[in-house]
């Protein structure tokens, strides 16, 4: 899921910059990196905000099944479920006589009461404490009661298709462009190792890494002007949480949308206050130096390798990293699960 704005753009006019490798040249470049002060500045403002995360409501805690068709519930990862009844709607509402409940797993197996992770409670109650991805399947109850004293034993099968599902991995990706050296000069590289270091520097304090997606020297002819060098960096901004990990910390202002809020916020001032710096600074300009209002951002969501959005098939968890279903995987940094030939169970990372 993507959404993305385009950014304002306006390009200074070319100017003689000092000799790469001068005093003023390095001068210059240390100027303008280290651009990012205390004092905050307007923040770029182009960005589309997305909904984020799914979280089962309350009504949802308890779900029932269905005789006529397998009902879909969705467990998030290392979570405890909801519970699951072993009765219809109008069971659940009505008097059984003599009750008895039998779980069957995915590959048949029992489940029993004293199972340590999943639960049968004594009212036919399904429960997961602990869900993981092997867990994953279609679960079958068999339900044996007496709508009456008189009346004889009835038998109702209910089936169940149990999904694990994660939130998505959430980063920002930038791009930017910079007046550089010439193409083959080893101060672009230079400069390209200084920036992603003090981009890095500004987010570690709110556990957010920076990684360097695509770095590119280009000549571009300019309207009404001649040739000039641009640096066209890409770079992502991502939370440290790792998939299996402790969370960097437990309090709610410090969940992964909210850290990476803030370090967006970061990245933008760093660049509004280059331009900042630039525009006070008297000629000639340095030879490489940030172009305002290339600045760009777009806010991805990607789902770990085994899991995939579909909002027609899981209409009760658009948001969610659903695990892939037999027959399909996701390959590494997808949104969606795609269908393969071979025949594969829950938690498959990738068709053999």
């Amino acid at each position: 899921m993507e959404a993305s704005a385009p950014g304002r753009r306006r390009r200074r006019g070319w100017r003689r910059a000092p000799v790469a490798g001068s005093p003023l040249f390095r001068a210059a470049v240390v100027l303008l990196l280290s651009a990012f002060v205390a004092r905050a500045s307007p923040s770029v403002g182009y960005l589309i905000r997305l909904p984020r995360g799914f979280h089962l409501t309350q009504d949802a805690v308890k779900i029932v099944g269905s005789s006529n068709f397998p009902v879909k519930v969705y467990v998030m990862l290392h979570q405890k479920s909801p519970h699951v009844l072993c009765v219809t709607p109008r069971l659940r509402n009505s008097e059984m006589i003599d009750p008895s409940f039998q779980w069957h797993g995915p590959r048949g197996k029992i489940i029993s009461v004293e199972n340590s992770t999943a639960q049968v409670t004594s009212t036919g109650s399904l429960i997961f404490q602990n869900f993981e991805e092997s867990m994953s399947g279609v679960y079958t109850c068999f339900l044996e009661y007496k709508p009456t004293v008189e009346e004889i034993v009835k038998n109702l099968q209910l089936k169940y298709v149990i999904y694990a599902y994660r939130e998505p991995h959430y980063y920002y990706q930038f791009t930017a462009r910079y007046h550089a050296a010439p193409c083959n000069s080893i101060y672009n590289i230079s400069f390209e190792k200084k920036l992603l270091q003090i981009l890095s520097k500004l987010v570690l304090d709110l556990s957010c890494e920076v990684s360097l997606l695509k770095s590119e020297c280009h000549r571009v002819k300019m309207q009404r002007a001649g040739l000039q060098n641009e640096l066209f960096f890409t770079f992502s901004v991502s939370s440290l949480d790792t998939e299996k990990g402790p969370k960097p910390c437990a309090d709610h202002n410090c969940e992964s949308s909210k850290r990476l809020s803030k370090a967006k916020n970061l990245i933008e001032r760093f660049f509004n206050q280059q331009v900042e710096v630039l525009g006070r600074r008297a000629e000639p300009l340095p030879e490489i130096y940030y172009i305002e209002g290339t600045l760009q951002m777009v806010w991805i969501n990607r789902c770990f390798p085994g899991y995939g959005m579909n909002t027609l098939k899981h209409p009760k968890c658009p948001e969610c990293c659903v695990i892939c279903s037999p027959g399909s995987y996701n390959p590494r940094d997808g949104t969606h699960c795609l269908q393969c030939n071979s025949s594969l169970a829950f938690g498959a990372k990738a068709c053999l």
